[in-house]
């Protein structure tokens, strides 16, 4: 058979053997599908060696043999079919998903090299070269696919990372195509970059790579690298390639010439280096992809490898440092800076790259080598460059940055058993060379330096947080060194101040801190600053961690701040007093509030400013605030006992003010009142006699007014569970059989009764001002709720307005409580008050009810003090006055209980009178006109109070009045009037004793006219006689607003000392001295009349039937004569 029938026979053979399917011209595609994944499974799962030595006999296609039994038939048929499919441009999917698969199924075995014998092979032809790696690089592009993309990572990192022996094998493709290898692999970054970005998972808070990211970042990282090699092409094939081939004399030489040479001078670049600082330039370019994934790397490791992430951060800081130093150039000096930064990130980052790897089972094993070199170039520079120029010493320190960079990289990697060996080994030295660099002048440096020695001190490269360190051997044997750093004021000092903090922080005895605490009490005032800095350091960390100090330990840090407040050294003290408000309330709290009664008004005034930094620190915790008044109460009870002996009112004033004074300001940074009212309100009813709890609330009322819906909410609470006052409450104690138990439980009962009143009574007035509220008045608007015209329901407690008048006008209640309750109805709402008021009091009045009496008026009296004319001029005022009226011309004994009822009507009437005349003209005129409107058709004047009671004690015609004492029965035309119109007196003199300075000419244009008028038509010779001691009172408390009509006066007065009875004789008397004694202007107003008065007073002093008058008028005739 000649040789083209062979050939066409074996092709044939070849066909047929592709052939899946019985009809060929259907389905070629499917037959070379099924052909190269037979292909691809024969090679695949050869042995290496076998693989190997069938590459090497493969000269030229084989001439027989079934193509699945020869190893020689696949690789010719792999070949071809890559070769066909390049020349059609067409994907190699087929060839290389497969390998990806075998990569991803074998990683971590020895069986991976197969996918890199054949890549090694089938590079030596460029055409195939070029169509593998193309596709290779496009695939993970393409392919959404996550296992895809895995082991693409894996298999990609494989060929950059050479994962073969190359002198064993004949052919060195992938070495001899590698710079192109990395350049068309370098446009997949970007694509892996944005898997890395959005590969990770939150886990505990904190973000976590996925299986996915690991190995795209991996390969990104094993790519730059690779791109800083300068053994790339090489003509000595037999050259081994090992990418942690460094060495301490080639890594000094290196950083040398590039790392730390700024002023680097690129010139010519010979032909055989062209390709190397091509290779650079493209690292260059992925500059800031570096920097994406150095971001992504720190994120993952910042929580697991503490130890490392520092190490990356400062890797982080440098590529963002070297960007911006040499990146943004576009001149000719510019480009020259370029090549320099290219040169610089080239040279510096091949040893940071091996250090990055997420997974690396290759550079692990050889930790301890590179730990010799970066210790030793630390050494090396620290001692060759300490005392060169400032150029060359800056160099020596970023050398040295650049060593401390690559240590924290490589200890932070470690796994636990790794680290515990190297600090068994190495600690000792590690901790010699990193002392030294503490006393460096650079700060990053001592930085790095101070996590390294730490991770050493405390033998772990992970998180120390809530651990606590039992083997302190290590830690004993540094400790002096350290402490001895104290010494000075400087970048050293304060690297072991941190240090030293550490130690404290966890450690398991208490020997750091005890030697940190005597240089805080004994030392040198620099010893003692950074003492200072090292308790501020271990309460920062204590603040940060799950870790704590023993509670003595913290008690011994709190005695000692505590004794160096006010310290001379102003730094020691105001670092002090920052840091005491940082520690537990109840270790500084108490001592606190007594230093703020120090002698040393420097101890003082630290400790004032100390105590409201630590109720700030903690204004949210209602314990703290307890806890204060609990000293408060303490204080009052101990402090000052010489003064509180002398007097025990001033004493105790003393002790509460001091402190009370700072609360406003501390209260004002309050936010949230809500949650220490609560609290408040029940140490306020767990300790109701405690009047230190009453006046520390007095200090925030502003602020509980603007929290009163929670206020009332705990106090109506409160009040709910208090048992209700029956008779057989009071019943043993007017028998005489109570026992002292059942004292002490009154006593208790009475202050439980009275605390919630007295919360109430320290709120401002506009808690009550809001008519909408249902915490203050509940269904008292609600015309229902009023029962039996209008009166109310005592028994009913639902809101704050309730519990006042039940407490006010209940049957059975301790007299204090029911003249509080009183008292704090008149801060009740006119509108909702006066229509219950007027018919308790009327109802009152009808029952003869003098407790109740009392209450009303009470009541009203407070109204019109603190309601002022909303009160005077509410239409039930005119019905609260008829009573009123009658209850005063009910007849009585001096000091019998009507007869105090009796001056409650006078007070009452009395502040009528001053409210009216107090209140603006716009303001009275309307309401008037709505009060006489709204009264029973009577005109608006007559229902001004002043023109009534001067109506009242003027007019002379008699009147019916009551003959029983509490009867109506019988009635009869008498001189019972007189005393109501004696009364009327007494109103007008008790009002001019309280009316306020801008009512004083009010009340003397309007009262003293009709009186000084009325006296001459009067008949009745003691009302006569009331009308000048008015008057008399009048001068007297009105001073100079009488002078307008202070000559009619006296002209009163000279006319009653003439032709008055007795009492008249006497009250003009008193109205004739006051005058004499009155402001200037009065006196000059008077002038013309004194001589017939001195002449009168002179008649009376000798003739007179008075002994008590004469005498009267012999001392004004001696005080005239005297002027």
């Amino acid at each position: 058979m000649s040789i083209l029938a062979m050939e066409e026979k074996q092709e044939e053979h070849l066909r047929v053997s592709h052939t899946s399917s019985s009809s060929a011209s259907n389905s070629n595609t499917s037959m070379e599908s099924a052909t190269v994944g037979l292909v691809m499974n024969t090679l695949l799962t050869a042995r290496p060696r076998k693989l190997q030595e069938s590459i090497s006999r493969l000269d030229s296609p084989p001439k027989s043999a079934p193509l699945g039994v020869s190893l020689e038939h696949s690789l010719w048929i792999l070949h071809k079919y890559i070769k066909d499919e390049a020349e059609k441009e067409e994907s190699l999917d087929q060839v290389l998903v497969p390998m990806i698969e075998h990569s991803l199924k074998c990683k971590g075995s020895k069986n991976h090299n197969r996918a890199m014998i054949l890549f090694n092979w089938l590079f030596q032809d460029e055409l195939l070269f070029q169509a593998l790696a193309t596709n290779l690089a496009n695939i993970v592009l393409r392919k959404d696919d996550h296992f895809i993309a895995l082991g693409w990572c894996i298999l990609a990192r494989g060929l950059v990372e050479y994962e073969i022996t190359m002198n064993q094998l004949l052919s060195n493709g992938i070495k001899e195509k590698y710079n192109a290898l990395l350049k068309i692999l370098c446009s997949s970054v970007t694509h892996l970059l944005s898997i890395v970005c959005n590969g990770s998972t939150l886990q505990g808070g904190f973000e976590l790579p996925t299986r996915l990211s690991v190995a795209a970042s991996d390969f990104v990282i094993a790519l730059s690298v690779a791109l800083t090699r300068k053994d790339m092409v090489s003509n000595i094939p037999d050259k081994k390639m090992k990418s942690s081939n460094i060495s301490a004399p080639n890594l000094r030489n290196t950083l040398v010439a590039t790392a730390v040479n700024k002023e680097v001078k690129p010139t010519s670049i010979p032909s055989e280096l062209a390709s190397d600082l091509e290779m650079k330039m493209q690292l260059w370019r992925l500059l800031d992809d570096l920097i994406i994934l150095m971001q992504r790397l720190l994120a993952w490791n910042r929580n697991s490898r503490p130890l490392h992430a520092k190490g990356l951060d400062r890797v982080l800081t440098w590529l963002l440092e070297t960007k911006r130093c040499y990146g943004r150039c576009q001149d000719e000096a510019g480009s020259k800076m370029v090549k320099t930064g290219v040169l610089l990130l080239s040279s510096c980052w091949k040893y940071y790259g091996i250090l990055l790897h997420l997974e690396d089972h290759k550079n692990s094993q050889h930790y301890r080598e590179l730990l010799d070199q970066y210790l030793s170039g630390i050494e090396f520079y620290a001692d060759n460059y300490a005392q060169e120029s400032s150029e060359n010493k800056d160099s020596g320190i970023e050398t040295i940055n650049f060593f401390l960079s690559c240590l924290l990289l490589l200890l932070g990697r470690l796994d636990g058993k790794q680290f515990e060996s190297v600090m068994s080994e190495y600690g000792m030295q590690i901790s010699r060379v990193l002392i030294s660099q503490l006393r460096s002048a650079d700060e990053d440096v001592i930085d790095g330096a101070v996590y390294i020695f730490k991770a050493a001190m405390f033998r772990t490269n992970n998180s120390l947080s809530g651990s606590r360190l039992s083997n302190t051997t290590y830690l004993d044997a540094v400790l002096p060194s350290l402490l001895h750093l104290l010494d000075e004021r400087d970048g050293t000092a304060r690297a072991a101040v941190m240090l030293l903090a550490e130690c404290c922080s966890i450690s398991s005895d208490s020997k750091c801190l005890e030697e940190v605490l005597k240089r805080l009490a004994n030392g040198d005032v620099t010893q003692r600053r950074n003492a200072v800095d090292v308790i501020s350091e271990v309460i920062s960390i204590s603040l940060d961690s799950a870790a704590s100090l023993s509670y003595s330990m913290w008690q011994e840090i709190a005695n000692h701040l505590l004794e160096h407040l006010g310290d001379e050294d102003v730094v020691i003290g105001a670092q002090t007093s920052k840091l005491i408000p940082m520690l537990d309330a109840s270790l500084v709290l108490p001592s606190l509030v007594h230093l703020i009664y120090s002698s040393n008004e420097r101890v003082q005034l630290s400790a004032s400013k100390a105590f409201v930094a630590v109720l700030k620190n903690h204004n949210l915790k209602s314990d703290v605030i307890c806890m204060l008044l609990d000293c408060l109460s303490n204080l009052s009870e101990t402090l000052d006992p010489l003064k509180a002996a002398s007097d025990p009112r001033e004493g105790l004033k003393l002790d509460t003010d001091r402190v009370l004074k700072l609360i406003p300001e501390w209260s004002n940074s309050v936010e949230d009142w809500n949650v220490l009212i609560g609290p408040l309100v029940q140490k306020m009813f767990a300790e109701p006699s405690n009047a230190t709890i009453v006046r520390f609330l007095s200090c925030i009322s502003e602020h509980l007014a603007d929290a009163a819906g929670a206020v009332f909410t705990h106090l109506l609470l409160q009040t709910r569970g208090q048992k209700e006052i029956d008779e057989n409450f009071f019943s043993k104690r007017e028998a005489g059989t109570h026992t002292e138990y059942d004292s002490v439980k009154r006593q208790h009962s009475l202050f439980g009764r009275l605390c919630p009143l007295l919360i109430i009574r320290l709120l401002p007035l506009r808690v009550f001002n809001d008519l909408k509220s249902s915490h203050v008045y509940g269904q008292l608007l609600n015309e229902d709720s009023r029962h039996d015209n209008r009166y109310f329901k005592i028994n009913e407690t639902g809101s704050i307005a309730e519990l006042l008048l039940n407490r006010a006008f209940s049957k059975f209640e301790f007299e204090d409580v029911r003249k509080l309750a009183a008292e704090l109805c008149g801060r009740i709402h006119p509108q909702v008050l006066f229509p219950i008021i007027s018919s308790q009091l009327e109802c009152a009045v009808n029952s003869h009810d003098i407790l109740k009496i009392k209450a009303s008026l009470f009541s009203i009296c407070t109204s019109l003090v603190v309601r002022g004319p909303d009160s005077l001029w509410h239409p039930d005022m005119l019905k609260i006055r008829k009573t009123i009226e009658t209850v005063l011309l009910w007849p009585s004994m001096d000091g019998d209980e009507l007869s105090k009822a009796q001056h409650g009507c006078i007070d009452c009437l009395a502040l009528m009178v001053c409210t009216e005349l107090q209140a603006s003209k716009s303001f009275k005129v309307s309401k008037t006109s709505t009060a006489g409107k709204n009264s029973s058709g009577n005109n608006a004047s007559s229902y001004e109070p002043h023109a009534y009671v001067v109506h009242q004690l003027t007019r002379d015609r008699k009147e019916l009045v009551p003959s029983a004492k509490f009867g109506t029965e019988n009635m009869f035309e008498g001189t019972l009037s007189l005393s109501f119109r004696l009364c009327m007196a007494n109103v007008l003199i008790s009002a001019c004793q309280k009316v306020s300075e801008n009512g004083r000419k009010p009340f003397a244009k309007k009262i003293l006219p009709l009186l000084i008028r009325s006296i001459w038509v009067i008949n009745e010779s003691e009302i006569r006689a009331a009308c000048i001691q008015v008057l008399f009172s009048a001068v007297y408390h009105l001073k100079s607003a009488v002078c307008s009509c202070s000559s009619d006066l006296l002209k009163v007065a000279v006319k009653s000392l003439k032709d008055g009875s007795e009492k008249e004789r006497m009250a003009g008397a008193k109205l004739t001295a006051s005058l004499m004694a009155s402001e200037d202007l009065v006196l000059e107003s008077i002038s013309s009349g004194l001589v017939e008065a001195t002449t009168l007073l002179s008649t009376l002093t000798s003739s007179d039937p008075s002994p008590e008058l004469r005498q009267v008028c012999q001392n004004l005739l001696l005080c005239m004569t005297s002027i």
